[in-house]
């Protein structure tokens, strides 16, 4: 069974896909309550840096640090640098990953970071990503920067 997290950044990745963007979604949860949500923006805005976590993360706001100190972060597929990056610049200590079957970001790094990540490898999620790299390849390698 899918916990509601998860089940919220899948919702977030449908709708992305929805629009004609890529399916990834992701949601911060602070105190057990949903404080953001996003999905990756990049086609539908144009934008070089708006995957799922970086989008969720904007749509937040500012949060103090205290704030980040107890937030766990969600998202359907396992973050990339960039996304990374910015959970352990904001000092998100739990991330959630849907899957890491189609694309792994640095896992290792962020552990030995201090961060404690979660993958399930939630078939619907994989199942996402394999359908849309299937149909999307071009979309999909420009998305994580290879040609």
């Amino acid at each position: 069974m899918t916990d509601l997290f998860m089940q919220a950044a899948i919702d977030e990745a449908k709708k992305g896909l929805a629009a004609g963007g890529i399916p990834i979604g992701s949601v911060l949860v602070i105190d057990n309550k949903i404080v953001s949500r996003g999905h990756n923006q990049r086609v539908q805005q144009g934008s070089a840096i708006l995957h799922a976590e970086m989008h969720c993360l904007e749509q937040a706001g500012r949060l103090s640090p205290a704030d980040y100190k107890k937030a766990t972060l969600y998202s359907t597929l396992s973050p990339c640098d960039m996304c990374s990056g910015t959970a352990l610049l904001y000092g998100i200590p739990n991330i959630v990953v849907g899957e890491n079957k189609t694309f792994q970001g640095p896992e290792d790094y962020i552990r030995s970071r201090g961060v404690k990540l979660t993958i399930l490898q939630n078939a619907e999620c994989i199942q996402l990503m394999e359908d849309f790299i299937a149909s999307s390849p071009e979309l999909w390698y420009e998305d994580i920067g290879k040609e």
